[in-house]
C-alpha cells in the first residue's frame, strides 16, 4: 500500500487561499519533527526557499528526505540550544524544536527546558538580527490541569512547576515570557500559537515517544491491550495536522496576527475512551482495553475557545475526527 502524502499537502494549500510564502526565505528548527516536516512541505509547494534545522532528537530524518534534492530546501542537523547563525536575510523563524511526549519528560527534562528557552533565544536572536517575523509554537499544556473550560487565552493557567510535566509546561510558558519580552523591548513581530493535541501521519509510535492516540492505533492494528491511563473520561482536543499546519501558516502571515497568542486547537472535547472506541470501530480490532493508574498532573480536561482564531485567521478546524484518524490509520498501515 502506498500512502500519497499529496493530499495532505494540496488540501492544506487549498485551505490558505490567498496566503503564500512565495520567495520568502524561512527557517524552522525542529523541522524534521511531525508538524515541522509538514510545514517544510508545504512551504517549499509554495516555492520559499526552507532551512530546516534539526538535532534528530525526536525528529526524524526520514520526515524530510524526499526535499533535500531541492534547491530551495536545506537540512542542517543542530542542537538549536548550542550557538547558531544563518548566512542570508531571513523573513520567518518558527521555532517547533521540543520533545513534547509526556513519556519523555521523565527521560529528558533539561533537553526539554533548554529548548524552549535557550534555544528559542537562539531563534529570537535570528529574527531581531534579520527583521524576521517570528512564530513560537507553544502549547494548551500552559494551561496545566485548567479549573476554566473552555479555556480562553486569557487564563493563566494551573501548573505544578516542580511535578512531573513541569520540565515542559513551565518551560513553554517561560518560552512565552521570551517572546514577549523580545516583542515589547525590540519591537520584534512576534506571534504565539497555543497548540492543542495534534496527530496524523509521521507522528512516531515507537518506544518512549508513544502518545495514546498513536499507541493505541499501534495496539489495535497488532492486536495488543489498549492501555489507558485512568479511567478514559478524561478529555483532549484532538486536531488533525492540516487543519493545525493551516492555522499555524496563516498565524505566522497575517498582518492581523502581529503580537498575538492565539489558540489553535479543536473545540470539539473527546473522552479518551471515546477516541479508543473510535479506532477500535474503524481497525475493526479484537483488542481489549486494560485499565492503569492516572499519571500525575495529568490533565483531566481540554477544551479550547477559538474565538480568536476565527476572528483574527478565518481558520477553525474541518476534518472530523473520524477522518483524520481514517487517514492516521492509512499512514501507519502503509509502513508495514
Amino acid at each position: 500500500m502506498v500512502w500519497e502524502f499529496e493530499k495532505e499537502v494540496e488540501a492544506i494549500k487549498k485551505s490558505l487561499g490567498d496566503i503564500s510564502f512565495q520567495d520568502q526565505r524561512v527557517l524552522i528548527t525542529g523541522g524534521a519533527g511531525f508538524l515541522g516536516s509538514w510545514m517544510s512541505d508545504v512551504l517549499v509547494s509554495q516555492e520559499a526557499e526552507v532551512i530546516c534545522v534539526d538535532n534528530l532528537a525526536s525528529g526524524l530524518k526520514s520526515n524530510v528526505d524526499h526535499l533535500l534534492h531541492l534547491d530551495n530546501f536545506s537540512f542542517i542537523e543542530h542542537d538549536i540550544t548550542e550557538p547558531f547563525f544563518v548566512e542570508g536575510k531571513l523573513d520567518l523563524v518558527v521555532h517547533m524544536a521540543s520533545r513534547a511526549s509526556p513519556f519523555e519528560f521523565e527521560h529528558y527534562p533539561l533537553e526539554i527546558l533548554k529548548a524552549n528557552t535557550i534555544g528559542l533565544m537562539n531563534s529570537l536572536e535570528c529574527a531581531k538580527i534579520n527583521q524576521a517575523r517570528l512564530l513560537y509554537a507553544s502549547t494548551s499544556e500552559t494551561y496545566g490541569n485548567p479549573q476554566v473550560v473552555p479555556t480562553p487565552e486569557s487564563y493563566f493557567g494551573n501548573v505544578n512547576a516542580i511535578g512531573p510535566r513541569g520540565c515542559y509546561d513551565e518551560s513553554k510558558r517561560c518560552g512565552e515570557a521570551f517572546v514577549t519580552a523580545y516583542k515589547d523591548q525590540f519591537g520584534m513581530d512576534t506571534r504565539i500559537a497555543r497548540i492543542f493535541n495534534t496527530y496524523g501521519p509521521r507522528m512516531r509510535f515507537d518506544g518512549i515517544y508513544g502518545r495514546a492516540l498513536p499507541r493505541f492505533i499501534d495496539q489495535a492494528l497488532n492486536v495488543k491491550p489498549i492501555t489507558i491511563f485512568g479511567d478514559g473520561s478524561q478529555t483532549r482536543s484532538f486536531t488533525y495536522l492540516t487543519d493545525q499546519i493551516e492555522g499555524l501558516l496563516k498565524l505566522a502571515r497575517m498582518d492581523e496576527a502581529r503580537g498575538c497568542v492565539v489558540n489553535i486547537g479543536n473545540d470539539q472535547e473527546t473522552s479518551v475512551l471515546e477516541m479508543a472506541n473510535k479506532i477500535l470501530n474503524l481497525t475493526q480490532s479484537g483488542s481489549k482495553m486494560t485499565f492503569h493508574p492516572l499519571p500525575e498532573d495529568d490533565p483531566l480536561r481540554r477544551k479550547p475557545i477559538i474565538e480568536r482564531a476565527r476572528e483574527i485567521l478565518g481558520w477553525e478546524p474541518k476534518v472530523s475526527l473520524e477522518q483524520g484518524l481514517t487517514r492516521t490509520i492509512e499512514w501507519y498501515k502503509s509502513l508495514k
